[in-house]
């Protein structure tokens, strides 16, 4: 009895991880089933007879959880068999000309040739990961026809019945996989790739409160769970193969919702790797947390505030790149949190420079320094992973992000992220507003009124000034403003442009 509720249990549990399996259980008995009527219905067990079976088979063998493994199976099965079957109908045919002595020998020849050569195409990566499963069942298929040919005489008969029942099995495997409740696995990797951001990005954001803080101040219970938690990312270094078996099954499916055919899977890759060496680091960082030699407090407090930055700004990063990738648009504010580590990361380095850690021990001294380039390597990635999902993004035509971050302000503190505003020329009561774009601004202004192209940024600080004298109202609700392009969060009043935009009174 205890074994059945330990069966009960665990069937709950794989429900829970993923309640399409029950889904794809009754997709697999709805394909058995409809194939299994070419034996209960006599007109067609008539025509295909006992090859019939194959079509069983089939469904066994190529049915897969998601549409591309499915197709990807199906294809394989049906072009080796479609091939192997021409190539063992000439075989038996050249091997009959022989006379009947030397056909066994010319047709054991032939199997041989083609089982050898086959196998061995079979360790090419790029055949393996692809067509693996297709070189295998033309060896099989090659050779049981070659081997029935010999000993039967309608063969042509008998490679065209196998053949369609193949293809029978084969088609009904894919329908029923596409209309039928699918699992695409492009949206998997998707879907796959914004979670380890997420997971890598708690970390990150966490890492400060863990690392500074003491763990006896709190409860242990809570200590305990929230180490568990920050724990999350393990599962990111394991993830390799389940991101290439998922991006290899990608490339078989049709275009469906955003994921068009020829997508670029191959760049999801990319960021995956480099998603799983920033794993590395962290892993790296949390052996340090969990260790048994421990820094004094007051040794780590005297690096605390770029420590903290570094990486609560590089989790915001990741954080920002995952919101993007989940709404599949393109978007910069990733950047800023880029920027902004960077800058930890250089006021960092003068903290170090002015001697503040010259009265450590060597042996903290080495902890300490491991921990500040463990943090400076995960910056950097950040960089890196930002780059790269912006040419992904680009790859995969991700549509343009048209929502803006607006901040009104009444005087000169008005700012986002690391962007300054234009300050206001006198004590007037000036509005600044300070827009984040996530767009590429056109980098050529209106030309029909004289103005110079400026590159293109992607902060911009508008200034509106009450005076009337300087902005006209329009009837329309409109107001004339100057505009200032804000490069690497820093300006100055030379960033000003002579330009006059419009924005909505609104």
């Amino acid at each position: 009895m205890e074994k059945v509720r330990e069966i009960v249990r665990e069937g709950r549990r794989v429900r829970k991880e993923d309640p399409r399996r029950i889904v794809h259980a009754f997709k697999v008995g709805l394909a058995l089933a409809l194939v299994s009527s070419f034996y209960y219905y006599q007109p067609l067990y008539d025509n295909f007879g006992v090859n019939a079976m194959w079509a069983v088979m089939t469904v066994v063998v190529v049915f897969e959880f998601s549409v591309g493994a499915t197709l990807g199976k199906g294809i394989n099965r049906a072009v080796a068999t479609l091939v192997a079957g021409g190539l063992g109908i000439g075989a038996h045919h050249l091997a009959s000309l022989s006379g009947p002595t030397i056909e066994p020998i010319l047709l054991a020849i032939f199997v041989f040739v083609q089982a050898a050569l086959s196998t061995f195409v079979r360790f090419f990566p790029r055949v393996k990961a692809r067509y693996d499963y297709g070189i295998l069942i033309f060896i099989l298929t090659f050779s049981l026809i070659s081997v029935s040919g010999f000993r039967e005489d309608e063969i042509l008969e008998l490679a065209h019945k196998r053949l369609s029942t193949v293809i029978m099995g084969g088609v009904s495997c894919v329908l029923i996989s596409i209309f039928v409740c699918p699992v695409w696995a492009g949206q998997d990797l998707h879907s796959l790739l914004v979670s380890n951001f997420d997971t890598l990005s708690h970390f990150l954001q966490e890492f400060g409160d863990e690392y500074f803080e003491a763990t006896e101040d709190g409860d242990i219970k809570e200590v305990e769970k929230r180490r568990r938690n920050l724990e999350k990312y393990k599962s990111v270094l394991n993830s390799k193969s389940n991101e290439e078996a998922l991006a290899n099954f990608a490339k078989w499916e049709p275009r469906h919702g955003q994921f068009r055919f020829r997508h670029p899977w191959n760049q999801y890759l990319s960021v995956a790797a480099l998603l799983r060496q920033c794993a590395y680091r962290i892993d790296a960082l949390n052996s340090y947390i969990n260790s048994d030699f421990q820094i004094p407090m007051d040794i780590k407090k005297k690096l605390e505030e770029p420590l903290r930055r570094m990486s609560s700004e590089s989790g915001k990063s990741m954080k920002e790149v995952s919101i993007s990738l989940k709404k599949m648009t393109k978007s910069s504010s990733s950047d800023i949190h880029v920027l902004n580590s960077q800058s930890a990361c250089k006021a960092l380095s003068t903290l170090l420079k002015s001697g503040i850690l010259n009265d450590v021990e060597p042996l903290q001294m080495i902890s300490l320094m491991t921990t500040i380039s463990l943090l400076i390597d995960i910056v950097n990635l950040a960089e890196k992973i930002s780059e790269t999902v912006h040419e992904l993004a680009s790859a995969a035509r991700f549509k343009n992000k048209m929502k803006r971050t607006v901040s009104l302000d009444k005087s000169d503190s008005g700012s986002i992220g690391r962007a300054m505003p234009i300050k206001p020329q006198d004590d007037n009561n000036d509005h600044v507003v300070t827009i984040l774009c996530d767009v590429d601004i056109p980098n050529t202004v209106d030309q029909s009124r004289g103005e110079s192209s400026v590159d293109s940024c992607h902060h911009v600080a508008i200034k509106i000034d009450d005076d009337d004298s300087l902005h006209g109202k329009h009837e329309d609700g409109e107001i004339h403003v100057h505009t200032s392009c804000v490069s690497c969060g820093q300006t100055n009043a030379s960033d000003v442009l002579g330009s006059d935009k419009r924005i909505s009174n609104n």
